[in-house]
């Protein structure tokens, strides 16, 4: 931990003020007012000290912290009163659901947990979660203060990592570290499975651009191509590594770090950019929104200048955010075109997650009728 990592301070129940360094995967700035809470606070105070933007230290029983989150959940979650006017289309739908994650996020991130310098709760009846520190934040040198939602966080996905996500196409478990996005809607990976391979991609291998877990990179090395494969976040190639060292194809995929694209050319180029086109809340959700989508204009404009001859790029996109009015089919064949490039083909899917069937979700009619795609893209 850095000396200039940030400092959270507050006043114990003697008056005396206390300190301690503020840890935030998240980048999230250290709170300005903290008040010490626990099991005598009630749910309903805390409530709305966290909607007023206090901090809650909690200083009593680890499981009284769990259970004041469950409160604050339930307060959060409360029907919409019915005076409240319902979204006028999928659009605003979406933006509204957008800003209460936000808050939701914002109100239940205020309950603060104290941890001792081996990442252990400092709490009464804490289980041994320092496993789960370490391999999120690695080694620390004094205690912190770090929000009890990110610990579940933390937690969640130390067990993903334990155990990984079983992936049908590879007849393999892929298994996400912390802060990588999880492949778990596996119809993406099916459509690399069943593409054709173009020639090209046999003499010339093949450009895996964001990688992050390293899943399609190995599905192409299963598929007998050599591979590289490129990612921005150091914890997304980490990551990547274990999965190929795991499935014996470390010597098939070199990795890179790079803002898409290695140098050279390539038979295939893939990538499965960030499908919405909005503004991230945490580093995660940068592997589903786009603002702008910067990647996936990216990766097109400069697709072009690494195809070796007769080579595809092979873009993997839900149609989505068209159905959420964020983005238009007309922009995307404007954005291929303006590039030099043309559709070859198109291989499509319907999702398999369970809230395309859920019909409580405000954004289920998009869901519902989502198609995801893989573009077969050629030099025009």
């Amino acid at each position: 931990m850095a000396d200039t990592d940030p400092q959270i301070h507050w006043t114990d129940d003697d008056g005396r003020p206390q300190q301690a360094r503020w840890r935030s995967l998240a980048g999230h700035p250290a709170p300005a007012h903290v008040v010490l809470v626990d099991e005598r606070t009630r749910a309903d105070v805390a409530y709305r000290l966290a909607c007023e933007g206090s901090a809650l230290l909690w200083r009593g029983d680890y499981r009284g912290a769990r259970q004041l989150l469950l409160a604050l959940t339930r307060r959060i979650e409360r029907p919409a009163p019915r005076s409240a006017k319902p979204a006028q289309s999928l659009t605003e739908a979406f933006h509204l659901h957008r800003q209460r994650q936000a808050q939701r996020a914002r109100i239940l991130g205020q309950l603060l947990l104290p941890f001792d310098a081996d990442h252990g709760v400092a709490l009464p009846s804490a289980p041994d979660l320092r496993a789960a520190g370490r391999q999120a934040r690695g080694e620390v040198t004094e205690h912190y203060v770090a929000t009890l939602r990110e610990l579940l966080g933390l937690i969640g996905a130390h067990e993903w990592r334990k155990k990984g996500v079983v992936i049908a196409a590879l007849g393999a478990a892929i298994h996400p570290h912390h802060g990588v996005f999880s492949p778990v809607r596996g119809e993406y990976v099916g459509l690399v499975a069943q593409a054709p391979l173009p020639a090209a991609a046999a003499s010339a291998g093949a450009f895996d651009i964001g990688t992050g877990t390293g899943v399609l990179a190995a599905l192409l090395a299963r598929r007998g191509l050599r591979v590289t494969a490129t990612d921005l976040s150091p914890a997304a190639l980490a990551c990547a590594g274990d999965n190929l060292q795991r499935l014996g194809l470390a010597g098939a995929v070199s990795l890179q770090a790079a803002d898409l694209f290695p140098a050279g050319r390539a038979g295939l180029v893939v990538c499965n950019p960030p499908w919405l086109p909005a503004q991230p809340s945490s580093p995660l959700e940068a592997a589903v929104y786009d603002p702008g989508s910067r990647m996936l204009r990216g990766y097109l404009a400069g697709l072009a200048d690494h195809l070796a001859p007769g080579g595809e790029g092979w873009l993997i996109l839900s149609d989505l955010a068209e159905r959420l009015g964020l983005r238009s089919r007309a922009e995307l064949q404007g954005w291929i075109a303006s590039a030099g490039l043309q559709v070859l083909g198109r291989i499509d899917t319907r999702p398999q997650h369970r809230r395309a069937a859920d019909r409580d979700d405000p954004l289920f009619e998009a869901r519902a009728a989502e198609v995801t795609s893989l573009w077969r893209l050629g030099l025009a």
